[in-house]
């Protein structure tokens, strides 16, 4: 697959599951993607969350992201960096498949609302494809 063809099945398929550390032990667990094109992965949570611990703690990530239907899957890794655009949040937080943000949001407390939102940014992360047609093929890797 190409960056093209890997950032399509990634957008169409915006359950994954993401993998980071915690000390010596490896987590896993599913997310919702916000958005991936040329300036990276974009995905959210909150700093109340044990997954932001780990991120700040080893920025070091896995995604994971699965095309079930035609067999796909793509990982891709990389280190994340936050990204403290309050524009952002906003637009993230208005997006109609963000409709469960908008009672945190709304709480009255729109200062520590932003403080507790963090958005999460891969760049240039290193993305392979498995297909069970490419189960034994050398990986080829594609940097997103």
């Amino acid at each position: 697959m190409n960056k093209k063809e890997m950032l399509e099945l990634i957008n169409a398929n915006p359950a994954f599951h993401l993998a980071t550390v915690e000390g010596d032990q490896p987590r896993c667990r599913g997310m919702f993607l916000f958005s991936a094109d040329e300036s990276g992965i974009l995905f959210h949570s909150g700093v109340m969350k044990d997954v932001h611990h780990q991120i700040v703690g080893n920025p070091k990530v896995e995604l994971c992201f699965n095309d079930f239907k035609n067999g796909v899957q793509v990982r891709v890794a990389g280190k994340l960096e936050i990204v403290e655009d309050n524009a952002l949040k906003d637009k993230i937080c208005a997006h109609p498949s963000r409709v469960f943000l908008k009672p945190w949001r709304e709480s009255g407390e729109l200062k520590d609302f932003y403080n507790q939102f963090k958005v999460y940014r891969l760049k240039n992360g290193k993305a392979v494809s498995w297909t069970m047609a490419t189960n034994f093929a050398p990986k080829e890797v594609v940097t997103l």
